[in-house]
Parts: C-alpha cells; structure tokens; sequence
C-alpha cells in the first residue's frame, strides 16, 4: 500500500467516523423526543448504518438491522413479529403508527418505545476503575468487583454479565412485569438479607487464570450487601447470587434411624420435631439443625472452557448455537466474560460448624448429590437416589456429632443434566426393552444423544468456597465425581458406597451398570452378572395397561 493510499483509507475512516457520530447524536435526539417522561434512553445507532468495519463490529451492526439479511442456502426468517408494549422485533426506533398513537396508550408502555440492544454499547466503568468484568485473582472482593447484569436505566451502560439474575426464573419475573405485576425498574431492598452466619473468604476465592478454583460462581455473591453498599446507594442494581440462612432438615427416615438409635438426640444437631396440633400425641420424630446457602451460577466463561479442555470461542460459539441464538452477547461481546446461564444452581446443607470447614483437622463427610426429583421427593425405587441421599445426611449427622462438619451438596442437574422429559422416555424405553443393566446406559445415549450431561469438571468449586481441602468420608460411588475433586486439589480419605439393603427392587439396574461402567464399589462386576440383572416389568410393578 502506497502512502497516498495509506492517506486516502484514513481520510475514509475519519469521515465514517463523523458520519457515525453526527448520526448517533440525531439517533439520540429523536430518541429524546419520543421517550415518555421519567425514562432515561441509552444513545443507539439507527438501524440501516452502512458497516463499514469487518469483524465483530460488522456483526453487531447487521444484527440491528431492520430487516433479516439473506441467508442462501438456508430458510427463509419469518416476518417482523407484531409489536409489543409499543416495539417491534427487529425494529429500534418509533415507527410513524406508533407516533400516531394517542399519549395515554403510549403512557402504558412497560418499556422505552426503542429497543436498546447491548451488543452495540461499551462498558462504563462504576468510579473510574476498570470494572469491564470481574476479575479474578485479586486479594479483596472489593478489587474483584460486583457482577451486574441488569438493563434498569443507566445500569445497562455498567452492564458486565450475559444472562439475567435468578437462571431459569428470570422468564417468570419477566411474565410479571408483563402482566403489570412488577416495575421494570424495580430493584429488591437489600436491608436484612445478609447472612446469618460467616463463611471467612478462602485462598480458592482469589485464584486466577489455570490457578482458578471457581469459575461456575461468584465466591463473593453472598457478600454483595457487604461489599458494594455505596455503589447500591448510588443506585447500581448490584444483587447477591448466593444467599445463606439457617434451617432444619426433616425427613421420614431421619425419623426411623433415630429410633433404631443410628444416631441419638443430642438437642443440638438432632433435635426433637414440635407437635403438630393435627396429630396430638403422636411422636413426630426429629429434625436437623443446619446451616445452608443457595447458590446460583455466575460462569467466568475463560475459566469455563480451561476446566472443560475447550477454547472459549467454541464454548461461546456453542452456548450461542445450541441455546438457538438466545444470547448473541456471547458472539457479540467478547469483551463480557461473565455468564450467567439459565440453568439452576445448588444448595449446601452444613451440619455442624460452618467456620471449622477450612480446618485441616476437622473431620469432614460429604455427599455431592445430583437431583432426582422422582426419587428424592417422590419416592420412585427406579433408582437409588433417594436412600443414597439418606445415607449421607446420616453420615454427615454422624459426623457432626464426633465433632466434625457434614455437607451434603445438593446440585439441580435433573436427570444427570438432561432433564426430567428425557429420563421418562428413557424409562419407557428401558421397560420395553427388557431393563437389563448391560443396556442401561445404552438406553440413554440412544434417545439424549449421550449418557451423562452433567459435567463434573465444574463440582468441586463449591467445596473450595467451603475452604475443603482434605474429604474424610466420601459419600459416593462416582468415579467422575471423584476424579474431578481428586484433580481439583482436594484429597479424599474413605469412598462409601450405598449399602446393598437401601437398594430399591428396580435401583440395582442402576448400581449394577454404573459398577461396570467405573463407579466404586468393593463388589466384584462382570458382564455377565451385569447381563443377569434385570429391573421389573410394568405388569408387576401395577400397571397392568403397561406396554
């Protein structure tokens, strides 16, 4: 390239320049012109902008166009959805029959008469501070800065996180505001929520880059009254992803252990259940003090795809993908690094002492458990989910009560991270199909495409937020389970597995086959037993319609 040309192409450039500035600040005052009062408008180019840059910003120009571009090859899009609350899909500004409508209905718009599409603004840092994203490996919570992921007025220009608050209930608080039962720009009242007992930062809060011990959630999320009150004050919608209160655990079988005398009464970590006025004088067995949190997923997406050997481009280009376009930030922004997925989160119940967990010399028992609603609530015997999570409640019990801390860690992967509408068909398949042990993973692949979704690489980050660094007790047969705590850095002493009479009729189908597929077990598997084991027919287990 000759210097004349090299001249020519920067003339260009700083003309587009002009051109985008001079268009931006019309954008801006026709926005101004037609925002309803008391509603502040983020500057957005218009739609149609020429993209004169390649790349990512030639992307996020085309995104906001007005109509579809061609695709050859593919399906044509379907046409502009109808408006709704006064914007149209596809469309960023007012169009004239909106303009023509009288006030009082636009009045009744939820939301600004433009769509604001985030790919297109840069972060605003909060005071100065570089706080683009979160940053991991700093020495305070305060350095690492806050997770914000709210679209409330001037918020979206701080905006650091993709997704919404709250996973998969974002879409009900979006229903309510809908409806008219929520303010858009509401924002929770903070006061009181804090935690009622401490859990002391840990060094695998603060790791960075291959270093970093958590990167599914934020290890300061319960700690966002605390840390960011002035920016909250200052109207910064900061919200806690986690949050830790106390409760009791009740459970029939706790129940019977405790009058079988598996563990006693000691009116501190068991303790006896109240009456209830509906049934006087009936023993209504105990329950289990403890102390718990609720945590939800805030993915730092770099770490993401180190913990699961991927590149981050292909974890962004497949969440994007394979979620059918839902979050174009993910392509959009790559200068966002925070997720937060629609997916649920975990619950930790600690028995015992919450501050003794980061000790080397607490004894400490442990069950990661995955949910299993049809078993862990309903009492299905398909599997053996439920009496397994008995067992290490009860051991984690045992374990408080010499002294140590137990902690059963509840995560909400439903049908090893399928769901629930995959494992039915699973089930029906693997009555049809005779329910042998030897075909019980098969059965899994055949209809969900693979055996497990549930990625264990990610597991362990909550134990290093507890400060675990060394399991006694293991209360699991999981090998993948086991090898992620294990590669993790934290050592584990005993494995238990589930002892043969909790087994339920249809569960050692299950036992069986996970056995032979690697699972920890002192008994001895074959094929051929796993050939001989067998689950129930329809017939036999009532449903005589079964087929």
């Amino acid at each position: 390239m000759t210097a004349d040309t090299s001249a020519d192409m920067e003339a260009i450039v700083a003309m587009l320049r002009k051109l985008d500035a001079k268009q931006e600040q019309l954008s801006a005052q026709q926005a101004q012109q037609a925002t309803p009062k008391g509603v502040d408008m983020i500057p957005c180019p218009q739609p149609g902008q020429p993209a004169h840059r390649n790349g990512v910003d030639a992307f996020r120009r085309a995104s906001m166009s007005s109509s579809p571009p061609s695709v050859p090859g593919m399906l044509s899009m379907s046409p502009t959805a109808p408006s709704v609350f006064g914007t149209s899909v596809g469309s960023v500004t007012s169009s004239p029959a909106l303009d023509k409508e009288p006030k009082k209905e636009k009045e009744k718009g939820l939301y600004p008469s433009r769509v604001v599409l985030t790919s297109e603004l840069a972060t605003e840092p909060l005071d100065g501070a570089d706080r683009s994203v979160p940053r991991t490996g700093r020495s305070t919570g305060r350095e690492r800065g806050p997770v914000l992921a709210s679209r409330i007025g001037k918020n979206l220009l701080q905006r650091n996180a993709i997704g919404a608050h709250a996973g998969s209930y974002s879409i009900y608080r979006a229903l309510s505001i809908a409806m008219g039962q929520l303010k858009p720009d509401w924002r929770p009242d903070l006061r009181n929520t804090h935690p009622p007992f401490i859990l002391p930062p840990q060094p695998g809060w603060f790791g960075g880059g291959k270093d970093a011990k958590i990167v599914s959630f934020d290890p300061f999320g319960a700690m966002t009254q605390e840390l960011f009150a002035d920016e909250y004050a200052a109207g910064v919608d900061v919200r806690p992803t986690i949050s830790q209160t106390l409760a009791h655990i009740k459970i029939e079988e706790l129940d019977q252990l405790a009058r079988r005398g598996e563990f006693p009464v000691d009116g501190k970590i068991v303790v006896p259940t109240p009456e209830l006025p509906a049934f006087p004088g009936v023993d209504q067995g105990v329950q289990i003090v403890c102390s718990k949190a609720a945590v939800d997923p805030v993915w730092y997406l770099p770490g993401v795809a180190e913990r699961l050997g991927i590149d981050e481009g292909t974890l962004r280009r497949a969440l994007f993908e394979d979620t059918n376009g839902m979050y174009p930030e993910l392509l959009t922004r790559p200068d966002i690094k925070i997720f937060l997925p629609p997916i649920g989160g975990m619950t930790v119940y600690i028995m015992g002492d919450p501050s003794k967990l980061s000790d080397p010399n607490t004894e400490i028992t442990c069950r990661p458990h995955d949910s299993c609603s049809g078993s862990d609530v309903f009492g299905s015997d398909v599997c053996t989910c439920r009496p397994y999570l008995i067992f290490g409640i009860s051991e984690a019990i045992k374990c408080a009560q010499r002294g140590g801390v137990g902690v059963i860690v509840y995560f909400q992967k439903e049908g090893r991270a399928l769901g629930e509408v995959v494992k039915y068909m699973v089930y029906n398949r693997r009555k049809r199909g005779g329910d042998s042990a030897a075909q019980y993973f098969n059965h899994t692949e055949c209809v969900a495409g693979v055996k497990d979704a549930r990625h264990q690489a990610l597991m362990p980050d909550v134990l290093h937020w507890l400060g675990i660094k060394h399991i006694h007790r293991l209360v699991s047969m999981s090998n993948m389970k086991y090898d992620a705590i294990v590669g993790s850095g934290i050592t584990v002493g005993l494995r238990y597995e589930i002892p043969d009479e909790l087994i339920p009729a249809d569960g050692r189908v299950e036992i069986d086959a996970k056995i032979e597929a690697g699972y920890f077990s002192k008994k001895e598997m074959t094929k051929e037993l796993v050939e001989k084991t067998k689950g129930r027919h329809w017939g036999k287990l009532g449903w005589l319609g079964g087929s």
